[in-house]
């Protein structure tokens, strides 16, 4: 669109409807909100910052300056003076896991703590108020944020009345108490399963912590299935809270029907805060199918993903399957989710009913497996655009960059590990993290990277991302694969453009422009100004959703 300064206001106007005329249905739509006199960062290459937007109903009408905009408004229109405030689109978390991780704050403890003792007492308080025999079941947990990890004795001494078990807030691992153990028939000689590992002691004793299907198997015991109302409610809290850091789209990235009628359930409540592009785990696929649903089914607030698949672990539990041994931990590299055959037959499977198919891959050998499955597919059965993605993403090559692009495959990288999860980081070393959430080397392939915080797995916190994604120094202030930084405004483009690039919405949102979503927020500091080291001090004013105010500070 050309410029609004070089255009009468009659043209304008044409201009303008003209550009969102299937948006809104009609030519004589007038504006019924002006936010003016800002600094406008639209995500548009040639109207790359303007001072004021026109809006109508849940859509950006017009951009331009203060004065044009409020020549458009009528006596209706009501005007918000930004008073020189920077505002942006409103972010995307490309990938997290915003539904289950409200149920979790509704139905489990939150051990966001760096005390085992404090951990102990919040445990042993859920306990009391427990029937003995019963779960306890905690969440939010991170094992280096503690001075040493949780073990099997402290949760026998918290609880020794019930069986407990303490997820990382990864998602991959948890830890557990010697009931657990014996609820799941665990026994001190009982092997480990496939594609999974109970950890033992220097004594070969188990020590509490299980890995992937070690420690799946021990939570499906554990965690009652949520009530509908339950699933509700997490989507209508979590909602609320991603709104007030700023994100106002989000995908939820391994969900099912419970989860889509969760979501569906607080937006026909009014209590839906943002928009939700809901994957879909590959145990699900067989009623989706039946029922005629694939990826894009859906509207502007929930929509169907991807299918999901894992190939492997977890970067913040050292679980990823490396090609390299990690630091300092003999000869591990790591744990498989999936063999290459059986990967390849889920994607097939999705990928032929028409669905996007999005797999989690941290190790170089798990994205190398599944780059090898997605080129197989598109060799064996072309398809336009498939937006094939691969969830995380995390330690690359530049070969399999290389072939990232050529693929056509969007790559969903951690936004704010070297940040959060720098303490962990030594495991990788640094010659390793050269090439880890490597945001650098993905756009200057032209790979449009969707970064995410994998929500619980780190905090869904934007100003956090962009600290790590600028700076890639920890909260230590170790510095981690300097030459993976990005610019504030890249970093912003990739949780705006990139992200609705990533769920098939760059025509509806992204971007602030005629015809797109209303969909923004007004910092209290200035984003693309301010030192990259104080961007955590940076806060929301206010959030919009669809022309609607969700959020003031």
């Amino acid at each position: 669109m050309r410029t609004v300064k070089r255009l009468s206001r009659r043209t304008f106007i044409g201009a303008g409807l003209s550009a969102s005329a299937a948006a809104f249905g009609r030519w004589d739509t007038r504006p019924d909100k002006i936010l003016h006199n800002g600094r406008i960062l639209t995500m548009v290459t040639r109207d790359r910052e303007v001072e004021a937007l026109a809006l109508a109903g849940s859509r950006v009408l017009a951009i331009g300056t203060s004065t044009e905009m409020l020549a458009l408004a009528g006596s209706r229109a009501r005007r918000f003076d930004l008073a020189g405030r920077r505002v942006t689109p409103g972010f995307n978390d490309a990938h997290s896991h915003p539904c289950d991780s409200g149920v979790a704050l509704v139905t489990q403890v939150a051990l966001e703590m760096d005390s085992i003792e404090a951990i102990k007492v919040a445990i042993r308080a859920r306990a009391a108020a427990t029937p003995p025999g019963d779960w306890v079941v905690g969440f939010l947990y991170d094992d280096t944020k503690t001075p040493r990890p949780l073990e099997r004795a402290d949760l026998d001494a918290a609880a020794p009345e019930h069986p407990v078990v303490v997820q990382h807030r990864g998602g991959h691992t948890a830890f557990v108490n010697s009931r657990a153990l014996a609820a799941a028939k665990v026994e001190e000689n009982t092997p480990d399963p496939p594609h999974g590992e109970y950890f033992r002691d220097s004594a070969g004793r188990h020590n509490g912590r299980v890995a992937e299907n070690a420690a799946s198997a021990i939570l499906v015991l554990a965690v009652k299935p949520p009530s509908r109302d339950d699933y509700r409610k997490g989507a209508a809290l979590i909602s609320k809270q991603f709104a007030s850091r700023g994100i106002t789209s989000a995908c939820e990235a391994d969900g099912d029907p419970a989860t889509l009628q969760g979501y569906q359930d607080a937006r026909d409540a009014g209590e839906l805060m943002g928009r939700f592009y809901t994957h879909i785990d590959y145990s699900d696929l067989d009623k989706m199918i039946a029922a005629g649903v694939h990826t894009g089914f859906g509207d502007e607030w929930v929509r169907v993903g991807a299918v999901k698949l894992f190939a492997d672990g977890s970067i913040s539990e050292r679980t990823a399957l490396l090609s390299e041994p990690y630091a300092g931990l003999g000869d591990y590299r790591g744990i498989s989710r999936a063999t290459r055959e059986t990967l390849y037959e889920q994607a097939r499977k999705a990928y032929l009913a028409g669905w996007q198919v999005g797999t989690h891959a941290n190790g170089d050998v798990a994205i190398d497996t599944v780059l090898g499955i997605y080129e197989q597919l598109q060799r064996e059965f072309p398809r336009r655009d498939p937006r094939l993605r691969i969830e995380h993403c995390t330690l690359v090559t530049p070969d399999l960059v290389r072939r990232i692009k050529a693929a056509g495959v969007i790559p969903l990288p951690f936004a704010g590990y070297v940040f959060f999860h720098g303490e962990k980081m030594h495991f990788y070393g640094d010659e390793r993290l050269k090439h880890m959430f490597a945001m650098r080397d993905f756009l200057d392939a032209g790979i449009r990277a969707a970064p995410g915080s994998d929500y619980t797995a780190s905090p869904a916190e934007p100003m956090l991302w962009l600290r790590s994604e600028i700076t890639r120094t920890d909260a230590s202030g170790h510095t981690w694969g300097a030459n993976q930084r990005i610019t504030v405004e890249e970093a912003i483009r990739c949780s705006t453009v990139h992200g609705a690039y990533a769920s098939f919405e760059e025509d509806i949102k992204g971007t602030l422009e005629p015809g797109r979503l209303a969909d923004l927020v007004v910092w209290d500091h200035d984003l693309l100004t301010i030192d990259p080291t104080s961007l955590m001090s940076v806060k929301p004013e206010r959030t919009m959703l669809g022309g609607r105010w969700v959020y003031e500070a």
